[in-house]
C-alpha cells in the first residue's frame, strides 16, 4: 500500500485497515512458526505497514 494511498483514508477506515493487517500478520507468524514460510520478508512488510498505518492514524488524531 502506497502512502499517498493510506493519507487518503479516513480515521475510521485506518483503524479497520489496522485491525485486519494485525490479524493477517498473526497469521502469518504463526504458519512461519509450524512451517517457514516461503517468503519470509513479508513478514517485515507486514510490521512495516501496520506501523505506516499507526503513524498516520496517530497524525490524523494530533490534527483534532
Amino acid at each position: 500500500m502506497k502512502n499517498s494511498d493510506i493519507k487518503a483514508l479516513t480515521a475510521a477506515e485506518l483503524q479497520e485497515k489496522i485491525a485486519a493487517e494485525k490479524e493477517a500478520l498473526r497469521k502469518m507468524q504463526f504458519a512461519h512458526q509450524v512451517t517457514a514460510i516461503e517468503n519470509p520478508m513479508k513478514l517485515r512488510e507486514s510490521r512495516k505497514l501496520v506501523a505506516r498505518l499507526q503513524t498516520e492514524l496517530r497524525a490524523k488524531e494530533l490534527q483534532k
